[in-house]
């Protein structure tokens, strides 16, 4: 398996199990991703991408998207030397609608400076649907003027968002929830997935491998 994606759904409902904020929840959730992400490159998986914020997520409390703003301006500015010191790459995927000033530029600035990295990367989408990823490919090809009759899969698959990456070998959604939510719908089609009855922040390497394990057991035949 070299792409694992991975729907981090859970995290208000952990920190509700242990008596905790729904905030606390996000931030123990983010620390997740570090260790988790390390974990995949230990193991071989070159791309890990994971749903950070939906576009459907601005619709929560103000407080709480802030929140989640502030925890992403965090990993990709004061936690910088953590993904570069680890050789990481990243690469922040969605729309910049939304988007403060100061996200974007710093959104550039972590992508531009951990470019050269080399042993895998960490793809985070944010103000991300999957819809709204083909509807703006779309409206590319539209803005470049490419004839109905010349426009195919391939073509498509050049304009979306995640169009610099693989399709993910699997997906998995903690929490036990069994939708994808609109994650990654163009990229998905032939993905396996896989529906882990845990929150998010108690995913653990342990998880991990039972995971790539019953992976590593299907047969995947891409329709043949």
């Amino acid at each position: 398996m070299k792409h694992l994606a991975i729907i981090l759904d859970g995290n208000r409902r952990w920190a509700k199990e242990h008596g905790l904020p729904s905030l606390e929840g996000h931030r123990r959730g983010y620390d997740n991703v570090k260790e988790i992400a390390i974990a995949c490159l230990d193991r071989g998986i070159e791309q890990l991408t994971v749903f950070g914020f939906s576009i459907e997520n601005w619709k929560r409390s103000q407080e709480e998207v802030g929140y989640l703003m502030d925890l992403l301006h965090r990993a990709i500015t004061i936690d910088l030397e953590f993904y570069m010191k680890h050789d990481v790459r990243m690469k922040i995927i969605g729309g910049r609608d939304g988007l403060s000033e100061k996200l974007i530029r710093a959104i550039d600035d972590a992508e531009a400076q951990t470019a050269s990295n080399t042993r895998g990367q960490l793809n985070i989408c944010i103000n991300y649907g999957g819809r709204a990823e083909i509807v703006d490919a779309v409206k590319v090809l539209i803005t470049e003027g490419v004839p109905p009759d010349d426009v195919t899969e391939e073509l498509i698959s050049s304009k979306i968002w995640m169009h610099h990456l693989p399709d993910p070998d699997l997906i998995i959604r903690t929490s036990g929830e069994q939708r994808l939510s609109g994650f990654l719908t163009w990229s998905s089609v032939y993905s396996e997935l896989m529906f882990l009855d845990v929150y998010w922040p108690a995913f653990t390497t342990d998880h991990l491998d039972k995971a790539i394990l019953e992976f590593e057991s299907r047969s995947r035949r891409f329709g043949k």
